[in-house]
């Protein structure tokens, strides 16, 4: 497992929880509004902040008294072989664990799952449920079929959830938006989260962040019909 950054205490990543929050390295899509790019690549940068494994599990031994969860994101935690001891050990000293996550890989949900290593699931709906859409919200073709098993398959497991998209000036327009709440039908908690501006991306995309207000609330009260729950962010 390697580990690329640490929030040590959050009132915001792990919904009703006082939690920490733990970056992994590596991720298999490459978006291009992607504000934490240095995660993508499974070798961290030179100039990174690597995370040693035995140092993260003393600080949560250490913080057991003030923290309720750990929000395990990243990248794409997933990508990981040993994810399920890792979230073993954070079950082991007694913490709830949240799992962020693109959905590229069903079979590993479903596996911590049964494992009982999953407390709360946050999954990115990046775009449309179509091929082409879908693709341009990645950054890469991938098989749409395991994107929307990991929707059945999260809704069906009887773990809290929330699907989100983040929502970027160019890429999105309402009808996108209204497209993407409609497939998500019936689900308990959407979010849309607003696009921040990143040092590491285009001036032509941060300078467009100040679109994306007006562009959720001209969606949100369609969507609002669909879920359970829309959340903004």
């Amino acid at each position: 497992m390697l580990l690329a950054g640490l929030i040590k205490c959050s009132l915001i990543d792990f919904p009703g929880r006082v939690a920490a929050t733990v970056f992994t390295q590596g991720c298999n899509l490459r978006c291009s509004f992607c504000h934490n790019q240095s995660l993508i690549s499974m070798r961290p940068p030179v100039s990174g902040h690597s995370i040693q494994i035995d140092a993260f599990f003393r600080f949560l031994q250490e913080r057991k008294d003030l923290l309720e969860g750990v929000c395990v994101t990243g990248g794409e935690p997933t990508q990981h072989l040993d994810l399920a001891r890792f979230l073993t050990q954070i079950k082991g000293q007694g913490y709830l664990v949240k799992l962020d996550t693109n959905g590229t890989r069903p079979q590993v949900l479903a596996d911590l799952v049964e494992k009982g290593l999953v407390d709360y699931f946050a999954m990115d709906v990046k775009h449309r449920l179509d091929t082409e859409h879908y693709a341009s919200g990645c950054g890469k073709p991938l098989p749409l079929d395991h994107i929307c098993e990991s929707i059945a398959y999260i809704c069906e497991s009887g773990v809290p959830y929330e699907f989100r998209t983040t929502v970027v000036p160019g890429l999105h327009v309402k009808a996108d938006l209204e497209a993407i709440g409609r497939s998500l039908e019936g689900v308990d908690r959407y979010a849309l989260q607003h696009f921040r501006p990143s040092p590491g991306l285009p001036d032509s995309l941060n300078q467009r962040a100040g679109e994306v207000p007006l562009l959720i609330e001209s969606a949100r009260p369609q969507i609002e019909e669909w879920v359970g729950e829309l959340v903004v962010r």
